[in-house]
């Protein structure tokens, strides 16, 4: 099964964790971290690490974080090529949402690339205008 963990602003993490867990329930293996915005990088890069560890399974450990260029983003990819060079498969996508883990969380069993994917695509496609038409009166 792959990990993931979920890296964010403070408290979008564990915000999005917990929607995740009222509609999945109990997620082994998935972990949030809430980056707090006075936190030294290198300290938050440490944190992530050991989340990273912390969440890896046999499928290696997906990542989703926040906003690329931010500073937890940022640290998050130092932390998962720190794990890379100890041997872990981690891989890192930005922009994550509800959308985005609802069609990732269920899918654990894929393939660390194909997980990927369905989250990329589950975020993609979650993001969709839905006032449509005026509604004639």
């Amino acid at each position: 099964m792959t990990g993931v963990v979920i890296v964010a602003h403070a408290p979008l993490a564990s915000s999005l964790l917990s929607c995740a867990t009222h509609i999945f329930g109990e997620l082994p293996g998935v972990v949030a971290y809430d980056a707090q915005s006075d936190l030294d990088p290198d300290q938050l890069c440490r944190e992530v690490l050991a989340r990273i560890e912390s969440a890896e399974g046999e499928g290696g450990v997906l990542v989703l974080t926040d906003v690329v260029g931010a500073t937890p983003a940022n640290q998050t990819g130092r932390a998962a090529r720190a794990a890379a060079r100890r041997g872990a498969a981690v891989t890192v996508l930005s922009g994550v949402n509800v959308p985005m883990l609802l069609r990732t969380l269920p899918y654990r069993h894929l393939s660390l690339d194909d997980l990927a994917q369905r989250a990329l695509a589950g975020g993609t496609q979650g993001i969709l205008r839905i006032d449509g038409e005026p509604e004639e009166s």
